[in-house]
């Protein structure tokens, strides 16, 4: 089968996915690089073991309406492992055996591993982010402080994360009150959650300390024309700024930032991160970053990095 297709419901029931398939679902999903990264590491995983040597990882575009038709229909025909992207990882939820306490917590999952009675789920957001934030601009979450923009699925992930590994401050803006409102539920539920303090977009914190990271967990950015979301000239200039956009590679937040001698980076390292723990979930096998990174910047067309 080719794995540079793209696959529809119904080729769930007319075409054979022999030996261990894995996928990745997602409404739109042609331009995902997720198919690049696993493929790639997957073949970096065959030479010490040949029971990798049937592995291949699939997209598929599966429309919202039919998902709750599609996930029965990916474990009958034996899917070890899926990937969700927007906007299945929430109704997932509801769909699956069983869901990991990071899941609940962040109120979806993003990896599903096939099982005895059904499909499990994990989210490996958190992960990606907390290392995309280590491996990118050396910033580790214990004992930090964090201003996190947005409180949508990516927002929660990577606020749950923050209090699950110690960060000293959270705050947490948005624009929506009632969304932001449910987000700050759930952090302040958890121990270590009353780090977490919400901010209107409009009046942002101040008094901030020399060392933090600004991180966007919302959309603007992903058109050229959006501003950016945050006016990085109120941060101290030993902050740094943490984009989760990747495609564009340079977001208006981001050429800002650079412009105002901030360190900055974009989310394509937490796309790579939370693609290794996947694999690492449903292989039992230590994932190579450095290739699923080499393979992504190659399916995006971009400069090789020197991670």
């Amino acid at each position: 089968m080719d794995t540079h297709f793209t696959y529809k419901l119904e080729d769930l029931g007319n075409l054979e996915f022999l030996g261990t398939p894995l996928a990745v679902i997602g409404h739109p999903i042609k331009h995902s690089v997720s198919p690049a990264m696993h493929n790639a590491a997957i073949a970096k995983l065959r030479p010490a073991n040949s029971r990798f040597n049937d592995w291949a990882y699939y997209r598929f575009d599966i429309a919202p309406e039919d998902f709750a038709e599609a996930v029965p229909l990916f474990y009958k025909h034996n899917f070890l492992g899926l990937n969700l992207t927007i906007p299945h990882k929430v109704q997932a939820m509801d769909l699956i055996h069983g869901v990991s306490a990071d899941g609940e917590r962040m109120g979806a999952v993003n990896t599903l591993v096939w099982g005895e009675h059904g499909y499990d789920g994990f989210n490996t957001d958190g992960y990606g982010f907390k290392n995309a934030l280590k491996a990118d601009l050396g910033v580790k979450l214990r004992g930090s402080t964090v201003m996190l923009l947005g409180s949508g699925g990516a927002a929660r992930a990577a606020a749950v994360q923050c209090i699950l590994d110690g960060c000293k401050k959270l705050y947490v803006g948005n624009r929506s009150v009632e969304r932001l409102e449910q987000l700050m539920a759930v952090l302040q539920a958890m121990p270590g959650g009353d780090c977490a303090e919400a901010f209107a977009l409009s009046n942002p914190p101040t008094d901030l300390p020399e060392q933090g990271v600004l991180v966007n967990a919302t959309s603007l950015g992903l058109k050229e024309t959006d501003p950016a979301p945050f006016d990085v000239r109120i941060l101290p200039k030993t902050w740094a700024v943490y984009d989760m956009i990747y495609n564009p590679d340079a977001t208006r937040l981001l050429l800002d930032a650079r412009s105002h001698g901030l360190r900055a980076a974009n989310g394509l390292s937490m796309l790579v991160h939370q693609g290794v723990r996947s694999l690492e979930i449903w292989s039992h096998a230590e994932a190579d970053a450095q290739t699923m990174m080499r393979a992504a910047t190659h399916a995006l067309d971009l400069p090789p990095r020197n991670d």
